[in-house]
């Protein structure tokens, strides 16, 4: 029969949605962090064009980065990047023209001609986020990674620009004794 000190032990569920145990001086311990594997700093994919159209630049270097060497396949790489490049070499020229004449006609519109261009833009970003959430879904989930536009500041000004974060999703060792 278990008294009252045996269920102290017993695994629960916290209040925070964290898995432990409360040792017999109160204190919480969370089992999950002892059966994870620590989590690498996630690679990012800077552009490499010579056209950048708020922040997001008209192309990404294709160079695979050795970070990534054994979890996933140059040429899978090199493929996902191509897909990625097609849609902005598809939709930046068209921002680029549009952010042109919303730049003529600025001063006769106050301001309100470079509305196309801003959801233009914002077309763009959300067809990269959908083309890398199907990356994610059809391949690179099941080798641990993860794929996702991010804004970053520039190492050489104050300006923000759009990267690719290729981040690794940390994965219980479920065949770890307890």
């Amino acid at each position: 029969m278990a008294n009252a000190e045996d269920l102290n032990a017993i695994s629960t569920l916290h209040e925070d949605g964290l898995h432990g145990v409360q040792s017999d001086n109160g204190e919480w311990i969370d089992l999950l962090t002892h059966h994870r594997e620590p989590v690498r700093d996630p690679v990012a994919i800077r552009g490499a064009g010579n056209v950048t159209v708020f922040g997001l630049s008209n192309r990404f270097d294709t160079e695979f980065p050795s970070a990534l060497t054994g979890k996933v396949a140059p040429e899978e790489f090199n493929e996902t990047l191509q897909r990625i490049n097609s849609v902005l070499k598809k939709t930046l020229p068209v921002n680029v023209k549009w952010l042109f004449c919303g730049c003529i006609c600025c001063c006769c519109t106050l301001g309100c001609s470079l509305w196309p261009v801003v959801c233009l833009s914002k077309r763009t970003r959300h067809a990269l986020e959908k083309l890398l959430d199907w990356e994610n879904n059809h391949l690179y989930s099941k080798l641990g990674l993860n794929w996702r536009l991010s804004k970053q500041r520039c190492d050489s000004s104050a300006m923000i620009e759009y990267v690719l974060l290729v981040e690794f999703v940390p994965r219980l060792q479920i065949h770890r004794p307890d």
